[in-house]
């Protein structure tokens, strides 16, 4: 095995274990500091295990010492009581493997120590203290080539060996520092993405509780604009509907608390019987804007599988949506809704004649915070799409500029009907 070879081994046995560490915690995220120093002193005791087990310990008759690295991440990273540790060992393993005095391996290692204990006080850059540690150990390495390992190796082959040997413990322990500081860089870099991806998702959530609530607590404020304490047919006809929207609202907020993904509750439920209830909650609505609402609901029952409240939620959006596009040049501001079967799903189509859409405006239309409004938030349609698209349903949209828009919403029917 060439020098280059056990050098290179060397290195694997160093970067292996501290690679398996970086990529564990990028894997975890979440780690507890109790958690992070448990696997650095795991990786940090391997590689000097390998090292000290599996490495070459000589090379035609020098010793390859490399050993020492794993001591200098442990102060690079302000481990001290594992320095120690790690000390220990080696003044042991070197007093025995290489017979140098453990009395001149305990000053050299306690060397060390000071060295770190001055920089810390002084708060000098850790790369001056791995640049100190080299020459440190070069002088020490220097005393032990010629006093203990090779005494009687001819002067010039010690001072040669010296000399190669310095140059490798210098640039392998710079290059392992440079290797394991970037490596914390980008688990740093990956858990910051993480973050950013939680808050985006979290704006986003809070975005949608926002944008959602408002239909509800809007159709609440239409009624107590119209309702009169006078006209008890009014109050006992309208309280009902505004306790219904607040007790909607009130789903709405506990069902967003989970912010990462909308829950989706399925059951057997009557479509007639919802198209009915936006036609007499929404009636209001129409009327105070001069909207004329034609809904042509069948008169049989028709039965989906989804979650009430969540079509609910989203016809409301795209009612209100179609309501808010009205176009003031034309004289008549109409919205029809009609239901229509096919074999395995049903098709509820909500046409309007306000302003329409641009191509460029439609292609756009489901992306998350695209708005033409100046107080939207963007978020009505895409999370329309995305409680449709959990109902195994779809939903298209078709406009044209200055004629008008079409929503066609397609779900699947109940697997227990006919």
């Amino acid at each position: 095995m060439s020098y280059i070879e056990v050098i290179v081994k060397s290195c694997i046995f160093l970067l292996c274990p501290l690679s398996i560490y970086l990529l564990y915690t990028i894997y975890k995220r979440n780690l507890s500091l109790e958690e992070k120093d448990l696997g650095f002193e795991i990786a940090i005791i391997s590689s000097l295990y390998f090292l000290l087990r599996f490495d070459c310990a000589f090379y035609n008759g020098y010793p390859i010492i490399l050993f020492d690295i794993p001591l200098l991440i442990c102060y690079y990273k302000r481990k001290i009581g594992l320095a120690v540790f790690i000390s220990l060992i080696l003044i042991f393993y070197q007093a025995i493997t290489f017979n140098i005095m453990p009395l001149f391996l305990a000053l050299e290692y306690s060397s060390y120590l000071i060295m770190y204990s001055v920089f810390m006080r002084r708060k000098l850059k850790l790369m001056t203290l791995v640049n100190s540690f080299v020459v440190i150990k070069s002088f020490s390495l220097s005393l032990a080539i010629f006093w203990f390992i090779n005494p009687e190796a001819p002067f010039l082959s010690n001072l040669t060996y010296l000399f190669l040997i310095i140059i490798i413990i210098y640039i392998i322990t710079n290059l392992i520092i440079f290797f394991f500081a970037k490596g914390e860089a980008i688990v740093e870099l990956s858990n910051n993405l993480e973050n950013i991806e939680k808050e985006k998702e979290l704006r986003s959530s809070l975005f949608k509780v926002t944008h959602e609530i408002k239909n509800p607590i809007a159709v609440c404020k239409g009624y107590l604009d119209m309702i009169d304490i006078n006209d008890k047919k009014k109050v006992r006809k309208y309280i009902p509907i505004i306790k219904e929207e607040i007790t909607r609202t009130l789903i709405l907020m506990d069902d967003f608390l989970d912010y990462t993904k909308i829950k989706i509750e399925k059951d057997e439920m009557d479509l007639t019987m919802l198209l009915e209830e936006l036609e007499t909650c929404l009636e209001a609505l129409f009327k105070k804007q001069k909207v004329k609402a034609s809904f042509q609901i069948p008169d049989e029952d028709i039965y989906i599988e989804a979650d009430y409240n969540r079509l609910k939620q989203v016809f409301i959006n795209i009612l209100k949506n179609a309501i808010e596009a009205r176009d003031e040049t034309k004289k008549e501001m109409y919205v029809k809704v009609k239901v229509e079967s096919e074999e395995d799903k049903m098709k509820i189509i909500i046409d309007d004649n306000g302003i329409g859409m641009d191509n460029e405006t439609l292609n756009k239309v489901s992306e998350m915070f695209f708005t033409t409004k100046k107080k939207g938030s963007g978020l009505g349609i895409s999370l329309s799409k995305e409680i449709i698209e959990q109902h195994g349903g779809s939903i298209v949209y078709n406009s044209v500029k200055n004629e008008g828009t079409r929503v066609i919403v397609t779900l699947p029917k109940a697997t227990s009907m006919p």
